[in-house]
C-alpha cells in the first residue's frame, strides 16, 4: 500500500489543478459575455452599410473591392481562424481535419494562409505549407487589412472557422467568402426593408458610383472578417470553457478519491502500529510470566 504522505502530496497537486482550472473558466466566462456583446455591434453596424452598398453596386457579384481592370489569381485561396494557443479543447483538430478533407493535397489548385499560432502548428506537424500566418487578434481593435489585400488577389476565397452555437456546442464552418457576405446581405435587407432609398438622384458620389461601391466592398469585407474572427474567438473562449469545467470536475473527483485513499492508507498505518504495539505487548507480557 502506498505511504499516507505520497497520496497526500498528490493530493495537494490535484487540488492547485482544481484552482487552476478554475481561474480558467471564470476567465473564459467573462471573455464569452463581452466577445458576445462585440459580434452583435459587429452585425447590426454590417447591416447599415450592406444597405447603402446594394442600392449603388454595379455588379451582381461581389468583386471584394477590386477595379476592373485587376485580373485576379485563377486559385481558391483557404483562410483557416485557429486559437492562438492550446487549452481549448478539440476545437482546433475538428477544424484541421475538416480543412484536410477539403485540401486533399491539392498544393496547385489552393493557397493558405493560418490565422492562430495553434492552426499552424498543427499544419506544420502535418506538413502542409502556409502562405502567411498571422497571430489572432488579443484586443478590441482587429486590423484585417493585410489579410484582405491577399484576398483581393484571387479568383475565389474560402474561410474555416469556428462557429459559436451555444455555450455547451460549437460548429466548425467553411464557406465561400463572396456567397457568405451575398447571404449576410439578404438577411440585412429585411432588417432595412423600409430605409430611404439611395440613389444618383439624391446623392452625389464623388469620384464616381463605381469607386465608392468597391470602397463600399471593402469596408463590407472587413466586416464580415472581423466577425469571422469575433465569432471564431467566442467559440473558442467557449470551447475553452468547456475543457476547463470538465478538468475541474476530473480534478475534483480525483482529489476526492485521493482524500479517501490517504483516510484509508493513515487508518491502516494506525491499526499496523497498533497491531505492532499490541503483539510487542503481549510478548513482554509472556516473558515476565515465564521469568
Amino acid at each position: 500500500m502506498r505511504r499516507p504522505i505520497e497520496i497526500q502530496a498528490e493530493e495537494r497537486a490535484m487540488e492547485t489543478i482544481v484552482s487552476l482550472t478554475s481561474a480558467f473558466e471564470s476567465l473564459s466566462s467573462m471573455s464569452i459575455a463581452q466577445t458576445k456583446r462585440k459580434v452583435l455591434i459587429s452585425k447590426g453596424f454590417f447591416n447599415e452599410v450592406w444597405n447603402i452598398y446594394k442600392q449603388i453596386r454595379m455588379d451582381v457579384m461581389f468583386n471584394f473591392g477590386r477595379t476592373s481592370d485587376e485580373k485576379p489569381i485563377n486559385k481558391e485561396l483557404l483562410i483557416l481562424i485557429t486559437a492562438p494557443g492550446g487549452l481549448s479543447g478539440d476545437i482546433d483538430q475538428r477544424l484541421i481535419k475538416k480543412f484536410r478533407a477539403y485540401y486533399q493535397g491539392k498544393d496547385d489548385e489552393y493557397d493558405i494562409i493560418v490565422i492562430g499560432r495553434h492552426g499552424a502548428q498543427q499544419l506544420s506537424q502535418a506538413k502542409i505549407k502556409y502562405k502567411y500566418y498571422f497571430d489572432l487578434p488579443k484586443k478590441d481593435f482587429i486590423n484585417v487589412d493585410p489579410l484582405m489585400n491577399e484576398i483581393r488577389k484571387y479568383k475565389s476565397s474560402r474561410v474555416f472557422y469556428q462557429s459559436y452555437v451555444s455555450l455547451g456546442e460549437q460548429s466548425i464552418e467553411d464557406l465561400d467568402l463572396g456567397e457568405v457576405v451575398n447571404q449576410m446581405g439578404r438577411i440585412a435587407d429585411l432588417d432595412t426593408v423600409d430605409d430611404e432609398k439611395i440613389t444618383e438622384r439624391n446623392y452625389i458620389f464623388e469620384p464616381s458610383p463605381y469607386t465608392v461601391a468597391a470602397h463600399m466592398e471593402t469596408s463590407i469585407l472587413r466586416l464580415t472578417l472581423t466577425q469571422f474572427i469575433y465569432d471564431s474567438r467566442l467559440a473558442q473562449t467557449a470551447s475553452r470553457f468547456r475543457a476547463m469545467t470538465a478538468a475541474k470536475q476530473r480534478s475534483l473527483e480525483t482529489a476526492l478519491d485521493l482524500r479517501t485513499q490517504f483516510r484509508r492508507a493513515k487508518r491502516a498505518q494506525v491499526d499496523t502500529r497498533l497491531k505492532e504495539s499490541l503483539a510487542g505487548l503481549k510478548k513482554l507480557r509472556m516473558e515476565q510470566n515465564d521469568v
